[in-house]
């Protein structure tokens, strides 16, 4: 861990038939030594011993134990950091309906595990949540040196924020539920590495992030602004998000202060394309990774992309089962690039 976050009071709740009281609390202890030794600060003992609930009484077992450790730790002017759930092997509705419940009415950090592992208690296992929990709390977990060294071209250079973003539509079939849009933004720079995110539903699969840029009247603040500030979308829309998407963020910048113009880089990436990459030769152990995929870092970004525009494939990480998928970036905007007038002259011929 590049850093350690902080869980000084904690609370287990399990239900799984299966696991004893005494092995859930067998379980949290290894848990929080695994953290701590891991780098974060981990108080070993739960503000409330853990308790056995059944999946149908989650909701009211959830804002029953959440109050009962609140009013234990408000006397001392504290806050609950984490919530350790023990979840049965094969729980149906159940993780998403305590995700639900701890995330929008409890405003809760939860970390969930499976039956099986809770038996088997194995290190790396424990290793593993200890990262995903490390990250929960606002730890960092790694780093990369070349945004230490500030070496990273142009994001190094001056005070920069990376957004990532996507939406998740419904099921075929489902034709009532919405769309789920989701947005990130880095908050460490010159790091990058640590991330906060918003969640919104949206009209049914619907493609462009609705409130990226929003205002309302407030009763008492007037009017305000506010919003999310992309998405699975096809080439034929690319131009039209861009568009869309582009000004919804320069009103957001405006907002916060007049004139307030930063350069934007806007980039959508593709993952359901049927381009791979292979080596060269597939013999030499130096040009493939141990599962006999390209390596990791890889980039093509000439022969096989678009003879005009600025597109490029990125195989980012190793591949550990079957053909590695390379991911497809295409560069639409780049203020290094490109001019408000070059902006304008698209805009009308889109429009004409």
């Amino acid at each position: 861990m590049v850093n350690g976050g902080t869980v000084n009071n904690w609370i287990c709740i399990n239900f799984s038939r299966q696991v004893q009281d005494s092995v859930a609390l067998r379980f949290c202890y290894e848990l929080s030594q695994m953290c701590y030794i891991s780098g974060m600060a981990f108080t070993p003992e739960p503000v409330l011993p853990p308790i056995s609930a059944r999946p149908e009484q989650v909701e009211k077992v959830l804002k029953t134990r959440y109050h009962d450790a609140m009013t234990k730790l408000q006397t001392q002017g504290k806050e609950l950091d984490l919530l350790i759930v023990i979840l049965p092997d094969n729980n149906g509705s159940l993780y998403g309906d305590l995700k639900r419940i701890c995330e929008t009415d409890l405003g809760i950090v939860s970390q969930c595990c499976l039956t099986k592992h809770v038996f088997k208690m194995s290190k790396q296992y424990l290793a593993n949540v200890a990262l995903k929990i490390n990250v929960k709390v606002g730890g960092r977990n790694t780093v990369l040196v070349d945004a230490i060294s500030r070496r990273i071209p142009l994001v190094s250079d001056r005070p920069t924020i990376i957004f990532g973003a996507d939406v998740t539509h419904p099921h075929p079939g489902e034709d009532s539920s919405p769309s789920i849009a989701a947005v990130v933004a880095s908050q460490d720079w010159p790091e990058i590495t640590k991330y906060a995110g918003l969640v919104c539903a949206q009209a049914h699969r619907q493609e462009l992030i609705q409130d990226l840029f929003k205002t309302w009247q407030d009763p008492v603040r007037g009017t305000v602004s506010g919003g999310m500030i992309k998405d699975g979308v096809s080439e034929g829309q690319f131009y039209q998000v861009l568009l869309y998407e582009l000004d919804a963020i320069r009103k957001a910048c405006a907002s916060l202060e007049p004139n307030y113009q930063p350069p934007v880089t806007f980039v959508v990436v593709q993952k359901r394309h049927h381009t791979r990459l292979f080596a060269n030769n597939h013999n030499d152990r130096n040009a493939v990774d141990k599962s006999g995929n390209i390596l990791p870092g890889t980039v093509v970004d000439s022969k096989i992309c678009h003879p005009t525009e600025f597109d490029f494939y990125l195989c980012s990480h190793a591949g550990i089962q079957g053909t590695s998928r390379p991911a497809h970036y295409h560069v639409l905007w780049d203020e290094n690039k490109f001019t408000a007038d070059a902006l304008q002259s698209l805009t009308n011929n889109l429009c004409y």
